[in-house]
């Protein structure tokens, strides 16, 4: 057997250093190339050369290896395989190979092939092998389709071409997969894939090689060209006219996008690394040369360069996957819709070759066919190639006509609009009408607070938006699918939708920025004046209803009479308030839950009741708390509980209850406190009453006691314990010296729920302990993600109102247990919290608290500057 590339390989009897001697001179030589290679990969050279230097660098190690073990003359073919067959080898990747031979000379060679691989080993390459006859190859290909396809990219090292002929005919589609089975097969290997992933590339710690729209799906196109067409080049494919040109040129100009990004992926992590981690992207976008800019730093930059690259190959990937189909399906007669388009196979085309011909009017008639017609599969790969070749003649909606703005809002308002939307975006479209999306297309935040790229985020809100008009109760959302039915013009909700987010990014203020772009829209589409003012108010405040809900108490009617004024009538009102509901619940898959869905409802309700009543009358403490009393009295009938027994009860029960409460949250207590003994303790906890929060495992948990220090430290510790985040406390003091202390509690990150009976269990055991500072918090590691958003901590002091009281506002990194840990510090301080509100926004925890000396008296300066150097002391342990 011979090999006309080792020529220069010494020969397998001629004298030579021993194994190790020769593995270490291996792994110098290799490490010599890797650091040479990632000197040129700083110079920017071409991805494609370093890729292919490097497989010729491990090619000589391999040949050496091979001539210091194997005999010339032995029977044996050396191949590589998979990626490294394609001759890819990027900085950590392995190697596959595959020995092809008899049985005979598998066994005559048994421990040679040993020592072979062995030695690779020991010159540092990690290797995957084989070694199987022309028979065992064709077994094995049909046993397993990924045998299969590593053996297609199989590349002579030391074998050949009939030694090549010889394993190509071991797989031969005659053999094993024949096209199709191919094809169906890769093509649902894919869309598992896709799932593992969400079915999106716009994830936070992407994967490079296996993600939607990565290399994987580059390769699998391969694949099926190679399995489906015999083509093993782009410039086959062309021929037959299954790949444009042009598609060709953007596919390369991605594909070595996506690849420079894992080779250097590979030298940043010093290791085989696929995943685009946090504690990789600041260092690899700095070695790409990315600079921070103003509201743009440099590790957005990459990754939003990332992101275009994998919808592009997602775009592209759909096309030719429905070629494909087309070519092993056949012929299909199409069926006509109308004069300008028709269905193939059940793809919308359209019937003109020239189509879209520069007509932008022609390519919003595209979009309004395929809504009218829910049967559509989707859009034809032709028209898919002519729509992407025309995007640069699509006009902006600012040069655009009249008529052409009309048709656009005409979308907006017909079947299927936020769906029409979403295909614009994917498409390119919609970046080419709206060039302020373009803007933020793919674009990141590097926070873990927004887990999508802007553009995905803002279509997820739309998403949202349109299971409220479904007319589909959706479990996540109380009374969501109540208020819309009442919106005048739900289009604008749509738009404002589009707009709340598109000036991120551009170094101000993005909701006054997204109001300015949203009004000078508005005004080039027609829009009256007032819908344009209001969708460019909504825009503006979109951030408004969040914020009051979250980090102020909706309990006080100042709150919402300050609210109310704000909002000013019931339109903007209920616009407002499902455009939060969207926001908040495609911002991530964590950040809505039963607490946020009850609280924004909350807020709703008492501000609609405020605006009802006029805001020139706003409802004084005394007739709030009269107005609950009755309220509270007639509910507890249910209960067989008359109105002497109902102001007895009331009598042992805080006033501010009443002024601060829900009238089903105080009915509750009040029944807690007719089956506590007088002055005893109870603990009783429930699911939150709002449609979907059993799904989510939210609870609201009732503390009734006497009071004594320590006792809100050693519930938060309890909880902590239990795998329970707090969301809101809520503590006020009773008449008789017990304490009314209220938790609203979700299942900590990675926690399941536990039932209320077993929280009301754990509870009271733990207050029944005489000594509350042994209760501690459990000691955690602090997750790896959060060590890359670090927050400086911020610490603040105010006192309340009438003085008796200090405010302690703190925004700091969240954690697991930095609740619990917090007041742990209170208690070491002897100061009483009677009051907390806990906000988290991704890595960041915003919280306020209400603390008094062991006197009841608000702090003097020495105890909060105690406060303060103790609360950095642990948030430096923290940092450790």
């Amino acid at each position: 057997m011979t090999d006309h590339a080792a020529a220069s390989v010494p020969a397998a009897n001629t004298p030579a250093a021993t194994s190790a001697d020769w593995a270490a001179a291996a792994r110098a030589k290799l490490a010599g190339n890797g650091a040479e290679l990632a000197a040129r990969f700083d110079r920017n050279e071409d991805i494609d050369t370093l890729l292919r230097d490097r497989a010729r660098a491990v090619d000589a190690i391999v040949r050496e290896a091979w001539s210091q073990c194997i005999a010339d003359d032995a029977k044996l073919a050396l191949f590589a395989v998979g990626g490294y067959g394609r001759g890819e080898l990027y900085p950590q990747s392995d190697i596959d190979l595959l020995v092809l031979a008899e049985p005979d000379a598998q066994a005559a060679q048994h421990d040679a092939l040993a020592r072979f691989f062995a030695l690779l080993w020991d010159a540092g390459l990690q290797t995957g092998h084989a070694v199987r006859s022309a028979d065992e190859c064709t077994g094995a290909a049909r046993d397993d389709i990924t045998v299969l396809t590593a053996v297609m990219e199989a590349r002579p090292l030391v074998a050949d071409e009939h030694d090549l002929r010889a394993l190509l005919h071991a797989i031969d589609t005659r053999h094993a997969w024949p096209a199709r089975e191919y094809f169906i097969a890769k093509r649902e290997e894919q869309r598992v894939r896709h799932a593992r992933f969400g079915n999106t590339a716009d994830n936070l710690e992407p994967n490079l090689k296996e993600g939607p729209g990565g290399l994987r799906d580059i390769q699998t196109l391969r694949w099926m060209a190679l399995r489906v067409l015999g083509q093993r080049d782009a410039q086959g494919m062309i021929a037959l006219g299954q790949l444009g040109a042009d598609e060709y040129a953007t596919l390369e100009r991605e594909r070595r996008a996506l690849a420079r990004l894992r080779y250097g992926l590979h030298l940043v992590a010093n290791r085989r690394e696929e995943r685009l981690r946090f504690d990789h992207q600041k260092a690899l976008a700095a070695r790409l040369g990315h600079v921070d800019a103003d509201g743009n730093l440099a590790v957005e930059q990459m990754m939003q360069g990332f992101y275009r690259s994998a919808a592009i190959v997602l775009r592209i990937n759909d096309r030719l996957l429905q070629r494909f189909e087309e070519q092993l399906e056949g012929e299909v007669a199409p069926e006509s819709i109308d004069d300008t388009f028709e269905l193939r196979r059940g793809y919308l085309a359209a019937r003109a070759h020239e189509w879209p011909d520069g007509d932008t009017g022609a390519v919003f008639a595209l979009f309004a066919t395929w809504a009218a017609n829910p049967r559509i599969r989707g859009l034809h790969s032709q028209t898919a190639r002519a729509l992407a070749e025309a995007l640069p003649t699509i006009c902006a909606y600012t040069d655009a006509s009249p008529a052409l703005r009309k048709q656009f809002i005409a979308l907006l308002r017909g079947p299927q609009a936020v769906e029409t939307v979403a295909r614009m975006a994917r498409l390119g479209v919609l970046a080419r009408w709206l060039p302020a999306f373009a803007q933020v297309s793919g674009r990141m935040q590097f926070d873990l607070f927004h887990v999508f790229t802007v553009d995905q985020h803002t279509l997820a809100v739309l998403r949202n938006i349109a299971g409220f008009a479904s007319g589909t109760p959706d479990e996540r959302f109380s009374i969501a699918h109540e208020v819309y039915p009442r919106l005048r013009k739900p289009e604008l909700l749509l738009l404002a939708g589009l707009f709340h987010d598109i000036a991120k990014g551009r170094g101000g203020d993005h909701a006054e920025l997204g109001a300015v772009d949203a009004h000078e829209f508005g005004v080039a589409h027609g829009l009256s004046e007032a819908d344009t003012e209001l969708v460019a108010w909504l825009v503006r405040k979109h951030l408004l209803m969040s914020v009051t809900a979250q980090k102020q108490d909706i309990s006080d009617p100042d709150v919402i009479q300050a609210f109310a004024r704000e909002v000013a009538d019931r339109e903007r009102l209920d616009l407002l308030f499902l455009l939060t509901c969207a926001d908040i619940a495609g911002t991530s898959p964590k950040l809505w839950n039963a607490w946020k869905d009850r609280l924004m409802a909350d807020l709703h309700t008492a501000t609609r009741l405020a605006l009802r009543r006029g805001l020139e009358h706003p409802v004084a403490a005394a007739d709030r708390i009269a107005e609950s009393r009755a309220t509270v009295q007639d509910m507890l009938h249910s209960f067989a509980i008359d109105a002497d027994e109902a102001s007895r009860l009331f009598a042992q029960m805080p006033d501010e209850t009443f002024l601060r409460a829900r009238p089903d949250q105080i009915a509750w207590q009040a029944t807690v406190v007719r089956g506590s003994q007088p002055g005893g303790m109870r603990v009783s906890a429930r699911t939150l009453n709002a449609p979907g929060a059993a799904r989510v495992g939210a609870l609201e948990v009732f503390v009734l006691s006497p009071d004594r220090d320590g006792l809100f430290a050693a519930i938060v510790a309890t909880l902590d314990r239990a795998g329970l985040a707090i969301m809101q406390a809520r503590l006020f003091d009773g008449p008789d010296g017990r304490v009314f202390d209220t938790f609203e509690v979700l299942p900590a990150e990675g926690q399941r729920m536990i039932a209320a009976e077993e929280v009301e269990r754990r509870l009271s055991a733990a207050l029944a302990t005489h000594d509350l500072d042994t209760i501690k918090p459990v000691k955690r590691n602090q997750p790896r993600h959060l060590r890359h958003f670090r927050i400086a901590p911020q610490i603040g002091f105010s006192d309340t109102a009438d003085g008796r009281r200090t405010l302690v506002s703190l925004v700091c990194t969240d954690r697991p247990g930095l609740l619990a840990d917090v007041t742990q510090v209170f208690r070491a301080q002897r100061l009483r919290v009677h009051d907390a509100r806990i906000a988290t926004f991704g890595a960041r925890a915003e919280d306020v608290f209400q603390l008094t000396d062991e006197r009841d008296n608000a702090l003097d300066e020495a105890r909060r500057d105690a406060l303060r150097a103790a609360l950095l002391a642990q948030f430096d342990g923290d940092a450790r």
